[in-house]
Parts: structure tokens; sequence; C-alpha cells
């Protein structure tokens, strides 16, 4: 395996895509720091850059090209430099073909399912003086006990399945990191214990499909199981999940989520489309009816819920008829936030290859309607926070204000205040004094 001369070799890890790929690039950062490299400040100060990259939107790949052929000028000026490109878009199909023909000086490709082998693969291009594409076209199970390097403060990411099984038409996901495989019960919870140690407070159990976790294995652990073990962890006190499927949401997981004190009030719940006819186009297995009836019953076990979504416009054949389903299903539900995506057509899914494809402009006027309703919703949802006391978990310094602390409410909502540093890890009360689409705006208590 490579080491580095000096302890001087610096790397950067560039991510693209959904907390799953944030999480990868964890992983591959504890890779290369176990081979002797040290996290770049700037990236002309690093001696191996690595792209994670995602493949669910056009844009992402494109972004990923234009980053590419700049890094081809900074290598020509700097010729050590090693790039490698990795993550959802190296499994594409001829991907590889494709970098090797327009992209010569990328040093290593690899995929989702052999992060565990970059080292090998360094070592190999650096010997070898040649390209190395090394990219497993499907899973050979799990790999436990590989490295990451995480952020520094409260909140963790952690995995527990990987892949998906569901093939919605749209979707190159599962083409990509394969079929659904769970971790191990044990091999979970003795990640959540080692980060309750290490001071993480805010775990999020990370899955394509959370809610099926544990039907690939025998024992009998499902999701709902999982969320008590970790409940019982020290030093945890939340814990958040995500991505849920409606289909899977079963009355034992909603009763799991009221009754268990650390798991948050907070549920992401796509549901894509609000009519029952792009739904079976979609292949999501749910009808809208299914998924109000849902909504009903995690609102009356968890009052306080705050529940965000995923919504997709202008999937081929979406009527003015359909379009307007989604927006009622919209405001009948009413959602803290939305995440809104226009369609766009991803070579190698059933859908690229349906016909009824809606025209960018009518896309485009949809995308627009959406997120004036959703809006308004939003801010209407903050605005019933004004004046309450919530617990919050301070999380550091604000982002956007250095003079100005981020702390994080139960239900996922970001509260600014001004507070100290060494509050950082700390829950504080803190009364809610304004808001906006982004976040509420907070102040502590008075001393008594």
């Amino acid at each position: 395996m490579y080491q580095g001369d000096n302890g001087e070799l610096k790397y950067q890890v560039i991510t693209f895509g959904c907390q799953m790929n944030e999480h990868d690039s964890e992983h591959i950062a504890g890779v290369l720091e176990g081979i002797g490299y040290t996290s770049a400040d700037h990236q002309d100060d690093a001696d191996i850059i690595v792209l994670n990259t995602c493949c669910v939107r056009e844009t992402a790949e494109n972004k990923v090209f234009g980053l590419l052929g700049r890094l081809g000028k900074q290598k020509k000026q700097k010729p050590g430099l090693i790039l490698c490109l990795g993550g959802c878009m190296s499994q594409q199909e001829h991907m590889g073909s494709r970098i090797k023909e327009r992209f010569r000086y990328v040093d290593v490709v690899f995929g989702t399912h052999n992060i565990h082998q970059l080292p090998d693969l360094i070592e190999q291009a650096k010997a070898e003086r040649r390209q190395v594409i090394e990219v497993w076209p499907d899973s050979r199970g799990v790999v436990e006990d590989v490295p990451a390097r995480r952020q520094q403060g409260v909140r963790a990411w952690v995995s527990i399945t990987y892949g998906c099984n569901n093939y919605c038409t749209y979707c190159i996901v599962p083409y990509v990191r394969g079929r659904e495989r769970s971790r191990t019960p044990e091999s979970i919870i003795s990640e959540v214990i080692t980060l309750g140690r290490e001071g993480y407070k805010d775990i999020t159990l990370l899955g394509q499909n959370v809610n099926s976790y544990g039907k690939d294995q025998t024992g009998g652990m499902d999701f709902a199981d999982l969320l008590s073990a970790v409940n019982d962890v020290d030093g945890v006190e939340r814990i958040r999940f995500m991505t849920s499927h409606p289909r899977d949401f079963c009355d034992k997981l909603v009763g799991a989520v009221a009754k268990l004190p650390k798991v948050c009030e907070h549920i992401h719940l796509p549901f894509q489309a609000g009519s029952n006819n792009i739904l079976r186009l979609m292949n999501r297995g749910y009808t809208r009816e299914y998924y109000l009836e849902l909504v009903d019953k995690i609102k009356s076990a968890v009052p306080d819920v705050a529940l965000t979504t995923d919504i997709m416009v202008g999937f081929p054949g979406e009527t003015d008829a359909d379009f307007a389903d989604t927006m009622d299903l919209v405001q009948r539900v009413e959602f803290d936030n939305a995440f809104t995506f226009i369609y766009n057509k991803r070579q190698g899914t059933p859908a690229a290859r349906m016909d009824d494809q809606v025209p960018a402009e009518i896309k485009s006027a949809r995308i627009q309607e959406l997120i004036k309703l959703q809006s308004g919703i939003t801010l209407r949802r903050n605005g019933a926070d004004m004046g309450k006391v919530l617990e919050c978990l301070v999380e550091g310094p604000s982002r956007t204000n250095k003079d100005l602390m981020g702390a994080r409410t139960r239900t996922g909502k970001i509260v600014i205040y001004r507070g100290a540093s060494e509050q950082t890890g700390m829950p504080l009360p803190l009364r809610i004094t304004g808001y906006s689409l982004t976040h509420l705006n907070g102040e502590l208590l008075p001393e008594k």
C-alpha cells in the first residue's frame, strides 16, 4: 500500500449529491488519512483530489465534467497531482470509457462499492504510471470497518443500508448503488456507541430506504427494533433517519417514533407526485389516498411532528390535472419544507424512454407555482413557532454569521441566536423571536 514520503502530503475530497455521498466522502477521507495524507485547506495545496460524484441529475454530471476540465489545467501546472473520480457517476455504464477518452489525466476511477480499495488503486496508478479504472458492477457484500474522517461537531451520519430495491422508473440509484444490503445490527450499534463516546449527540441513520432495514437478513430485527436499540445508547441525545419510503412506513414504526424519547419529531417522507396516474408510472407502490392516510396516522401519534418531502414535477405524461393533484396534496399535508425538482431524463431508466415528455417551459412554470405554494406554507409553519420556547441542541457558530450561534430543534429547524462558542453541544431552551424561509431566530432565556 502506498505510504506518503512525509507528513506533508495533502488531500481534498469534493462531494456532489446527497447525504449518502457526504457520508461516503467521510469514508474516503478516512481511507486517505490511513495512508498518511492530511486534509488540505485549499485545493491548490492538495497532492490528491478525489471527486465523489452524483448522477441523479444531469446538472450534477455537467458540474463534474466542468470541474475535471479545470483540474486538468491544475495538473499541467502540478504534474504530480493525483486525480481520482468515484461515486455514482463512475457506476454508470460506459462512464469508464468516457473518462478514458475525454480525461486521460484522471489517474483513478473507482465506484460506490469499492471505496476501501482506493489506497491500492492509488498505489497501482503511481507505480505503473497509467490510468487505473476499477469499478465493481455490483456489491460483493457490506464491507465493515472502513475508516471515516468526520467533521468535528455534534452531528454524525451512520449508514444502515446500501442500495435500493424499489426501482422507481425515474431513478438511477438501484443501477449505480446496487441491490439493498443491510448492515448487521451489531456493527451499527457499535459505531453509534463509539460516536456517543466521542461526543456526537445527534445521530442520523442513513439509507436509500431505511424503513426496509433488515428485510435481507435473518434474525428478525426490523427498522423499528433498530431505532429502539440505538435509543438505548449512552451519550446520544437525538436520533434522526432518512430517507423513508411511504409504502414501508408501517404502524410499528409510527409507534416507535411516537414512544422512543430520543427519536426526533421530524420525518422526511418523499411523495414525489400527488396523482395516482403519475405514481403508477413512477412505480412508487402506493396511492395518494394511502399517503394521506399515513400522514394522518403519523400526525395523530406524533402531534408536533415536522414533515418534509421530495416533490418532482414534469414527469412524462403529467397533465394539468395530475399537477393539480400534487398541489392539492401539498396544501392538505402542509409540509414544513420540501425539496422540489424538475424531472430530467437519466439514461438507463425506464422513464427516459417514455412517451409524452413534458415540454421544458411547462415544467418551469409548474415548478415556480409549486415553490410559491410551498414557500408560503413553510413561512406559515415557521411563524407558528413564534414565542415558543424550544429545546435546541447547539451546533456551533452560524455558517452565515460567525458572530452568532446556530442550534437545531428536535424538528430539524435551525435557530440562530446570540450566544457563546462554549455552548456547542449543549441543549438549551431558546425563545423564538423571528423566522424566515430558512431558519428561526431565537434568544436565550434570562437567568433566574
